[in-house]
């Protein structure tokens, strides 16, 4: 594994223990398993996109001007990746929701006016 040893890993974990303290271990523990399970989904949710692309190409033959562009696939990948953050961080972070709702608001009221 990198070339690490035991006595290697046994320094790292010494070194963190120190920086972070132990009472933060468990929470730093947490948040990176989420961020190693966000990245998984992520990366499964591009294979299925990639997929789907491969798919609708067999499917409809050697038709060369349907086939999607690379800024297109990054495009959608973006697209639901963002949804994905901002639904996640109104369910986490108190006020978000009100205040994108607000916005919404004047975004609605200003096409109104103008």
């Amino acid at each position: 594994m990198f070339g690490l040893g035991i006595p290697e890993i046994i320094v790292i974990g010494i070194i963190i223990l120190l920086i972070f303290g132990a009472k933060r271990l468990p929470i730093i523990g947490e948040s990176l398993g989420k961020t190693v399970k966000e990245v998984r989904n992520a990366k499964k949710e591009i294979s299925d996109i990639n997929k789907s692309y491969s798919k609708e190409e067999v499917d409809e033959g050697n038709e060369s001007d349907v086939q999607p562009s690379e800024s297109d696939i990054v495009d959608t990948v973006q697209q639901k990746v963002t949804k994905q953050v901002t639904d996640k961080l109104l369910g986490q972070v108190p006020g978000i929701k009100q205040a994108k709702q607000l916005k919404d608001t004047a975004d609605k009221i200003k096409k109104i006016v103008s």
